[in-house]
């Protein structure tokens, strides 16, 4: 194994233990600089190592070994919903989590035909220049239009999504270190990815919304390195033109603050109410001071418990099943989730987490 060693899947590892060099070298009683000739290929490890590494970063042995193929992502390639609540560290694992799902992603499509990418322009790895609007809402109004969804509400915003070919996959990273990722999607790999995650507001108005700011990112920043607050907002004004078209809220949102009738275009357009005070506020329907009134209001609703979040697994549209449908059409000709995990050399649980089984069931210990 020690010749046979991989120093990418060293630092990959070590990236989703949340570790450091100094955390890892702590681990297998080396020095931290030592991790870094591991990581840099100066060095091989000895054999005894291997096993202490593996186990140190909850990974198989074989999770070292050359030859399967990879992915590299730089963490500029990566767009974050909470960019500035995100810390190298974290940015870091969310980039390593992508590359595994790319290895996923391919060792599927070697039995499965998935859904192919269904963006105007997209060429593998990019979109074409020129093929939307700069401006972010006519972006999203050109979209809509390529994807024949008309000014409708949108019933399934993922399921949407996943049925253009853009892999999409909902994972808690439990880990309190990474709560505060709530989403990030790359254009950078042979197939668009969003990875959303529940942690930090499991709501589904909140989800729907992040998985249409980064559809919006797909769709505007390929080619542009992540990191710029400018593109935060510009996903955010895709989004809000995607899910709510102001050419048709423009006729349905009240002219004064009514909390009746918001919470019914609430229902209907699978927006929160604050989102669409601050559309009415942009189209000029209320005023500054109005809009801070229905802020503060709805802020006090939501300590009162009257205004509940509903959590995204009752909304079946809105829960990614494109990777776990392709396990099981696999596995109807044969294929094993384990033998998929050997083949990957990751731990079975971890392919399930990857397509959605989570296992929360409490973690029996004895002391």
């Amino acid at each position: 194994m020690a010749q046979a060693f991989d120093p990418n899947r060293l630092q990959q590892a070590r990236q989703l233990a949340l570790k450091t060099k100094q955390d890892l070298a702590r681990d297998i009683l080396v020095s931290p600089a030592m991790i870094g000739q591991y990581e840099s290929g100066v060095s091989l490890p000895r054999g005894d190592h291997i096993p202490k590494m593996a186990s140190s970063l909850d990974v198989p042995r074989e999770f070292f070994a050359t030859g399967r193929p990879q992915a590299k992502l730089e963490s500029g390639d990566a767009f974050f919903r909470s960019l500035r609540s995100t810390t190298s560290k974290q940015r870091a694992k969310a980039t390593a989590y992508t590359e595994q799902l790319w290895e996923l992603v391919h060792a599927i499509e070697k039995r499965v035909r998935l859904p192919r990418v269904d963006l105007p322009g997209f060429m593998g790895g990019e979109i074409e220049p020129g093929t939307f609007s700069n401006d972010p809402a006519a972006a999203a109004r050109e979209l809509r239009q390529a994807w024949n969804l008309g000014n409708e509400p949108i019933s399934h915003v993922v399921r949407t999504i996943e049925s253009h070919g853009i892999v999409t996959i909902l994972v808690p990273f439990i880990e309190r270190e990474v709560a505060r990722i709530d989403a990030f999607s790359t254009m950078s790999l042979s197939r668009p990815v969003i990875v959303l995650s529940p942690d930090r507001a499991n709501d589904v108005h909140r989800h729907r919304f992040t998985a249409a700011h980064e559809l919006g990112h797909l769709v505007l920043h390929g080619g542009k390195t992540a990191g710029d607050p400018s593109l935060e907002r510009e996903a955010d004004k895709f989004a809000a033109e995607f899910l709510t078209p102001g050419a048709v809220l423009q006729n349905v949102l009240p002219r004064r603050l009514d909390f009746g009738r918001l919470g019914r275009l609430s229902e209907e357009w699978g927006v929160s109410i604050k989102s669409l005070v601050y559309r009415s506020r942009e189209m000029g329907l209320l005023s500054d001071p109005t809009a801070r009134r229905a802020y503060i209001r709805l802020n006090q609703l939501a300590e009162q418990g009257a205004l509940v979040e509903q959590p995204v697994h009752q909304f079946p549209g809105e829960v990614p099943v494109l990777l776990k449908q392709a396990v099981e059409l696999a596995e109807a000709q044969g294929l094993s989730v384990v033998a998929l995990a050997k083949e990957l050399a990751w731990k079975p649980a971890r392919v399930r987490v990857f397509l959605g089984e989570i296992d929360d069931r409490p973690v029996l210990r004895l002391v």
